[in-house]
């Protein structure tokens, strides 16, 4: 039992981190249906930013998307304040009055959460296309045209960018991040060839404002509106060349707070969106729904058992003693990480990825746990944790 229980682990640890990925590659080497783009499209345009007592970022949000390489009579913004406080609706209205640009506030009272705002402001939207933004969220110039590019596809009803996190002080926490989007990218980047990705980034997405359907105030957008468009027949796709550039969490605290919050509404979303993990129905992508999403959430539980199976199996030779070896060089390097993030230091991604990853799946076994409890989060605050 202990042999195949090791064994068990270990495969299935290999198939969510290394194995699906290379069964992404293989497939879109297979596949290969890169989107038909057309880089002088320039449909109108509405900008939707949801914000809560954002009055620290949420100025600079709208100078970046005021300034965005893009036809000023093409393009709005909306931003809905979510019962904020502290004079987030007064600097709107002050930038909105000194351009020409319609930038149009909104307020939600009592609070109701991102995805409430976002069903408000869906209907007074006058573009063709929804783009979506986070308040703090800085867009590079050219955002907006690549993202709308990819429109010229008539199959393809939503697109995300590229996040790249903006590190200032080198924590650990920060590089850990980093190595982590490298990968989540390069694996979007060939599941766009398979036809769909299963996750976009949130701060820096567009979509055909026909596929729009209003969710549940407890629904996570940036998660149950792509697979929505999924279930309408179109694709999802990754347009790495529109940079998103994002301030990383300094502090493994904050981290951890938002994984946590990310991971619960986004398994809220697969219990939502189960019919879309049949492989009868929806193929290859119901394969990589529960590849990328469903088994990487539940990644802790295959780690718990093959360390508690290694741990057992150690006195008894073999590959057990170098097992065992591997997991105090993971979890130590881990350990390092963490204390070095503490102080305030910086060795580099042998130890930051280790801890990261282990960050990313103690969050999600806080969130499998509250999931569990049939908790749930709908308001939101800052990006500070």
């Amino acid at each position: 039992m202990l042999y195949a229980l090791f064994w068990l682990s270990l495969l299935l640890l290999g198939y969510i981190y290394i194995g699906y990925p290379v069964l992404a590659k293989l497939m879109a080497n297979y596949v290969a249906a890169p989107a038909r783009k057309d880089d002088n499209e320039t449909p109108t345009v509405s900008v939707l930013i949801a914000a809560y007592n954002e009055a620290a970022d949420i100025e600079a949000t709208l100078r970046n998307k005021l300034a965005l390489d893009y036809p000023a009579d093409r393009l709005e913004i909306l931003v809905i304040s979510d019962e904020s406080d502290d004079g987030t609706d007064d600097i709107v209205r002050r930038v909105a009055a000194e351009t020409k640009v319609s930038v149009r506030l909104f307020r939600q009272t009592p609070r109701q959460g991102k995805t409430a705002g976002l069903n408000t402001l869906v209907p007074h939207a006058s573009g063709e296309i929804l783009l979506f933004s986070d308040a703090n969220s800085q867009w590079a110039p050219d955002a907006v045209r690549h993202l709308v590019s990819n429109f010229r596809d008539p199959d393809i009803g939503y697109v995300t960018g590229k996040m790249v996190y903006v590190n200032e002080d080198g924590s650990m926490v920060g590089d850990g991040c980093s190595a982590y989007m490298k990968y989540e990218n390069w694996l979007r980047e060939q599941e766009t060839l398979t036809g769909s990705i299963v996750g976009v980034d949130g701060g820096i997405d567009a979509m055909r404002k026909a596929l729009y359907q209003p969710l549940r105030p407890d629904q996570l957008p940036d998660f149950v509106q792509p697979l929505k468009v999924v279930e309408q027949g179109y694709r999802v796709v990754f347009e790495p060349r529109a940079l998103l550039k994002e301030p990383v969490l300094n502090d493994s605290g904050s981290e951890f707070s938002m994984r946590v919050r990310v991971s619960l509404r986004a398994l809220w979303a697969l219990k939502d969106m189960a019919a879309l993990m049949n492989p009868f129905r929806y193929g290859f992508f119901a394969v990589q729904l529960i590849s990328h999403k469903l088994l990487r959430y539940l990644a802790f539980i295959p780690l718990a058992t093959f360390t508690l199976a290694t741990l057992l199996l150690m006195p008894r030779g073999g590959i057990y003693p170098l097992a065992f070896l591997g997991l105090v060089a993971l979890y130590g390097l881990a350990w390092i990480g963490r204390k070095n993030e503490s102080e305030g230091r910086n060795f580099g991604p042998l130890y930051s990825v280790p801890y990261y990853f282990l960050l990313l799946n103690a969050a999600s076994l806080r969130a499998v746990m509250a999931f569990l409890r049939g908790e749930k989060r709908v308001v939101w605050k800052p990006r500070k944790g």
